[in-house]
């Protein structure tokens, strides 16, 4: 009888002290001059990541491929940290670490752990201000085909749950917006049951900015459902990718009802899986799960 294949394991986590900004899988060489480089951004809580998240890329790429004049090089993940309180929050070390077991088989996509690292909430903003910094000022952007450097456009990738809490009224500061749709722009996944039309229509004014995707083939996974089958014991397979499910198996994660691997002072908690970590609404920004 063949025996079990060994449990997923990840690299160890970061900390900011040994933090390096992830270029693995950084394309910045341009193939064609005429068109905008692109990286995509996209944050939230990942908790667990699934494969609606993963297709949300490949969805931004055909897009940007068919509809648009830029070039998308790369694709970044971006988890949460520890004090975005939210229920059934997973610690930022098992996020990142599921994440990462996402991503691996990908040419284009990574993780970036910053986020995730630090000792406060982190605004949406200030991570896309972060990733911007690190491609264009400290890699010098990207390399046209006759040597030239040119800035990389970097953008937010979200699904249309985000746009909607955008056209709300006080959920959003006008300085946010105006950093994330004014400076960097969004992409969005179109979602069942959002009138995007009409939040759209609230934020003509950055409409230049917002690219809508259309899913072609609807995909409604969401992470709180995948908590729900977990704590139910049902099965996730062909949700998310295996080796995550392999590894929330190994770490018993998300077993009990709104199960959060964090204290109340964002510290991962010796016996994992106990707790509940409060929601909070930002009145700056909303992530995604």
């Amino acid at each position: 009888m063949a025996s079990d294949p060994p449990a997923q394991t990840a690299p160890a986590a970061q900390t900011l002290e040994n933090y390096t900004f992830p270029t693995n899988r950084l394309r910045l060489q341009q193939n064609d001059p005429n068109k905008t480089p692109l990286v995509l951004v996209a944050c939230g809580s990942f908790s667990p990541i699934t494969y609606l998240h993963l297709r949300m890329m490949e969805m931004a790429a055909d897009y940007c491929k068919f509809n648009t004049d830029f070039e998308l090089l790369s694709g970044y993940f971006s988890p949460v940290s520890n004090f975005y309180k939210k229920a059934g929050l997973a610690s930022s070390v098992h996020r990142i670490n599921m994440c990462e077991l996402a991503v691996q088989s990908s040419s284009w996509l990574m993780v970036d752990p910053w986020e995730a690292l630090q000792t406060e909430y982190t605004p949406t903003a200030l991570v896309l201000d972060h990733v911007e910094h690190e491609i264009n000022t400290v890699l010098g952007g990207a390399i046209r085909p006759d040597g030239s450097r040119v800035p990389v456009r970097i953008a937010l990738l979200a699904g249309a749950d985000l746009i909607e809490t955008m056209s709300i009224p006080g959920v959003w500061s006008e300085a946010d917006l105006q950093h994330i749709l004014g400076q960097y722009g969004t992409f969005i996944v179109e979602r069942a049951g959002t009138d995007i039309e009409d939040a759209l229509a609230s934020l003509e004014q950055y409409k230049r900015n917002i690219y809508v995707i259309q899913q072609l083939v609807t995909n409604d996974i969401s992470s709180t459902k995948i908590r729900l089958f977990l704590r139910k014991e049902m099965s996730v397979q062909y949700l998310l990718p295996a080796p995550v499910i392999e590894y929330i198996e190994e770490h018993h994660l998300y077993e009990e009802d709104g199960a959060s691997s964090i204290d109340t002072r964002g510290k991962a908690k010796a016996s994992e899986g106990s707790g509940r970590a409060s929601p909070a609404v930002e009145s700056s920004n909303q992530k995604g799960s």
